[in-house]
């Protein structure tokens, strides 16, 4: 009898205590409201009830999936037995325009996932509400005018809201700066290795250097166009697939056997079989070489690849959030086109300017086999540890040297002896350790003062979005996150030139520096890179010392110190 009246009475306590729980419905109030230019929503709390910071999320669901919480201005939590919380109201607005700039429809379906407890001792599981949101007829051509955005997020907008021969102009006039870059820079010695060669066979006119010029470039450009299209449309990283090191590796391979093929070794052409049906066609002297040469330019889309700058970023951005490949794809072939225009100019100077065919041609073209070896331990330069690559350097000018020697003239001879005495150097400093072909006596030169002056940043690295999140959330100051890879040349130039330098060091002082290494490009990388928009690095984020992400400070490519820091003291 006294074991069923405790029983009772425990069934009673515990129901009581069940019975003081509230429901998820009487725990978490939400509402969405519509304005005329945004949408509100609305959570009301409990008593006793909290939400977690971290677990709050609102998404664009439909047309396209997008998370807008970064770019929201919510209230700041505050902690709470080593959580971040909300213990209030809350009440969070997402304009429109918003909307626009992202994905450009004129009804959405949002969605609003929260998560809480109750003070009393009980978790509730993770909760999703969704609304259907219409844009009203009088904003619907509205953009993100008023909103702070990135040089990535401007190019975005600019594709949806731009006019069309406007949108090709400003992304013509993108590639002509970007031709200034060292991307672009080997590809000229490729182009006049082919013209010098195609001037051996026959003479070589104004019309035929432009026209193998033009093949090269639209060549380059059909696969940088057809690569970008395919990254924007499946999220694959672009550079990740122009430079995977396999790739890489087969490219070298490639220029080192058409450097023994300009030394005479052998001749690289079709069978002849295929070249007689060729000369049928039309006659066409000039279609003799043009497959070699589109092949060429083709594959050269991999030495532009690592110019991942803000005009190609965008361009990904516009296409993976929109899905028009077409206006995407036409802006990029565009782009690639200018950055095209300086190798053009050499192929319609070369008919003009070029001497006659003569001995000088067979001499210069060696020398472009020469060249050819050198862009192709620059390609492997992205593929092998610095120490080989400081090797090749040095086997590659002792060899050059010595087969200058064969050189009569006393400005060849000066020349082979200073590339010799070089490639002295360059071998000592690569025994010595030196990894710098620039610097290849570091090892004996530098002091210890020097190469403190000379250290660059020190970053702590995060290998997934939970130990990222969990960085951002122990730290006391804003937050980078530098996005980083071994193959991205830009990379290399951020940590030599931008992060060494001492004014950009003074500011990052009070910064918690993280890294994310995408060399391997696994999965944990790819989950990080989509969740902050990059599609390849080099790429900057940013949080302030509330620990909100300051999406308008995001950088992606290269800039230089006084570039970076007008980045910095604007935001921060």
């Amino acid at each position: 009898m006294k074991k069923l009246i405790l029983l009772f009475f425990t069934f009673v306590f515990l129901f009581g205590v069940e019975k003081s729980f509230l429901s998820p419905a009487e725990a978490f109030k939400e509402s969405f409201e519509t304005k005329s230019n945004s949408l509100i929503i609305n959570m009301e709390l409990g008593k006793d009830i909290y939400l977690y910071a971290d677990k709050i999320s609102v998404k664009i669901k439909t047309p396209t999936s997008v998370d807008l919480t970064k770019e929201l201005n919510l209230p700041k939590p505050i902690p709470y037995e080593e959580f971040i919380v909300y213990f209030h109201d809350l009440k969070i607005e997402v304009p429109f325009s918003l909307l626009k700039s992202k994905v450009d429809a004129k009804e959405y379906e949002i969605e609003f996932n929260f998560q809480g407890c109750s003070k009393l001792g009980l978790c509730y599981a993770p909760m999703s509400k969704a609304t259907v949101v219409k844009i009203p007829e009088n904003i619907v051509a509205d953009t993100a005018k008023n909103i702070d955005l990135n040089e990535t997020d401007t190019i975005a907008n600019s594709l949806k809201d731009g006019n069309f021969l406007i949108v090709l102009l400003t992304f013509f006039g993108f590639g002509l700066l970007l031709s200034l870059t060292p991307c672009v820079f080997p590809m000229i010695p490729i182009l006049s290795s082919i013209i010098v060669k195609a001037g051996q066979n026959e003479e070589l006119t104004t019309r035929r250097g432009f026209f193998l010029s033009l093949i090269y470039v639209l060549s380059m450009s059909l696969a940088y166009t057809i690569a970008g299209i395919i990254a924007g449309l499946f999220g694959a990283n672009l550079q990740v697939a122009l430079q995977n090191p396999y790739v890489l590796t087969a490219f070298a391979a490639i220029f080192v056997v058409l450097a023994f093929s300009m030394f005479g070794y052998f001749k690289l052409e079709l069978p002849q079989s295929l070249q007689n049906k060729i000369n049928k066609t039309t006659e066409g002297k000039e279609k003799q070489g043009v497959f070699g040469i589109a092949i060429m330019g083709f594959l050269s889309a991999l030495i532009v690849g690592p110019c991942v700058a803000p005009p190609l970023a965008g361009a990904l951005v516009y296409i993976g959030q929109t899905g028009d490949a077409s206006l995407g794809g036409v802006a990029l072939f565009v782009m690639s086109l200018g950055m095209g225009l300086p190798l053009l100019l050499i192929g319609l100077g070369a008919g003009k300017f070029m001497p006659k065919p003569g001995g000088w041609m067979e001499n210069i073209t060696k020398i472009f086999g020469i060249v050819m070896l050198a862009i192709a331990i620059w390609m492997l330069d992205r593929v092998l540890e610095p120490i080989f690559v400081m090797y090749l350097w040095a086997l590659l000018l002792l060899g050059s040297a010595i087969y200058l020697k064969v050189y009569e003239h006393i400005l060849i001879k000066l020349i082979t002896l200073v590339i010799l005495i070089y490639g002295v150097l360059v071998f000592v400093g690569a025994v010595s350790g030196a990894t710098n072909i620039l610097n290849p006596l570091e090892k004996f030169t530098s002091s210890k003062v020097v190469s403190m002056q000379e250290k660059g940043l020190s970053f702590k690295r995060v290998k997934n979005i939970a130990e990222l999140e969990d960085e951002i959330k122990k730290s006391t100051k804003p937050v980078m996150l530098d996005f980083y890879a071994d193959w991205c040349v830009a990379c290399i130039e951020f940590e030599k030139i931008t992060f060494k330098d001492e004014a950009v060091k003074s500011k990052l002082s009070g910064f918690t520096l993280l890294q994310a290494d995408v060399t391997a490009n696994n999965q944990d990388d790819k989950e990080l890179q989509k969740r902050f928009g990059i599609v390849g690095p080099p790429g900057i984020v940013f949080w302030n010392k509330d620990k909100k992400e300051v999406n308008a400070a995001k950088i992606v490519g290269f800039k230089n110190p006084k570039e970076f820091l007008e980045v910095l003291n604007k935001h921060f």
